[in-house]
């Protein structure tokens, strides 16, 4: 790669023909050598798009040259190698764009399986609930109270303890209740204030994760950003050389359709000289046969006299 490298630069520093002796001819420059990057020469090469980021290709072994490029657009749009070229192209930008449509997908579904496990615990219909059985449980509690105090008063310490002891079991239950909805109600603010610090969502670009109502900043240097600008790059690119693609067809089509209807017409033609060729044979044959009724008939007669 580094030595393809420098021969590339050696080549724009002192030309192409730098290593050709004087007396040696110069290779005329051909757009259909297999040295050259078709990528590059059908719109752009894919490797330049994406280095030093995750989607890095790596360095292209083949040979990027404008001038090659400019013999490449001047070519015929119907050429069949440049037809062949441009749809290479396409087919290895489709390639990765589906692969990033499949890293978009992913990253909803992590999303939108993240969102599900951070569900808070106690929902508000069951903290409400929690909170009527609080108030039921006060009231009983507040009964028993009552009612140990007064069997206390009137002496009866066993039904006092027993009533005081079933107390303690409601405080306790009560107190449980309480924990619950103290718990659901931190940990679903909590989780409110976090969602709403780093609400993700997915790039529809390049498969990026992104913070919902981010800095402007930062969201500009997504986007001026190599992996994002050059996905956005592939999908423009593939819409531009698909057209020309389709158009370039289209206008095969119908040279070959005109074509076939020039090589009828000649058929048409050959078809008619044939047939006046046939009918002056029949009609020199059919002299020839008077003709020679003719003589006959003159020797005939002379035989008879």
């Amino acid at each position: 790669m580094a030595v393809l490298a420098a021969a590339q630069l050696l080549d724009e520093l002192m030309g192409r023909n730098r290593n050709v002796a004087p007396n040696e001819k110069v290779k005329e420059l051909n757009w259909e050598d297999p040295e050259y990057c078709k990528y590059f020469l059908a719109k752009f090469c894919p490797h330049d798009l994406f280095v030093n980021t995750r989607a890095d290709l790596g360095a292209c072994t083949k040979v990027h040259d404008e001038e090659v490029r400019k013999l490449f657009q001047n070519a015929k749009p119907t050429h069949h190698r440049k037809l062949q070229y441009q749809e290479d192209f396409l087919r290895f930008c489709l390639s990765m764009m589906n692969e990033v449509e499949r890293k978009i997908i992913k990253g909803k579904q992590r999303l939108a399986l993240s969102g599900k496990n951070d569900a808070p615990a106690v929902s508000p219909a069951q903290s409400q609930k929690n909170q009527e059985q609080i108030n039921i449980l006060n009231e009983r509690i507040n009964d028993l109270e009552a009612e140990a105090e007064q069997a206390g008063t009137d002496g009866n310490v066993e039904q006092a303890q027993g009533l005081m002891k079933l107390c303690d079991q409601l405080k306790e239950e009560r107190d449980n209740l309480r924990k619950q909805i103290e718990n659901g109600h931190w940990n679903a603010t909590a989780e409110l204030a976090a969602a709403q610090e780093k609400q993700m969502e997915v790039c529809e670009v390049c498969g990026a994760f992104l913070i919902v109502g981010d800095a402007q900043q930062r969201i500009e240097d997504h986007l001026m950003g190599k992996q994002h600008m050059g996905f956005s790059r592939l999908k423009s690119a593939v819409d531009e050389v698909s057209a020309l693609v389709k158009a370039a067809k289209e206008e095969r089509q119908l040279g070959r359709g005109g074509r076939m209807n020039s090589e009828e017409r000649q058929r048409d033609r050959e078809r008619d000289r044939e047939r006046e060729r046939r009918r002056e044979r029949d009609r020199e044959r059919e002299r020839e046969r008077g003709e020679g009724a003719g003589e006959e008939s003159v020797r005939a007669e002379v035989r008879s006299h």
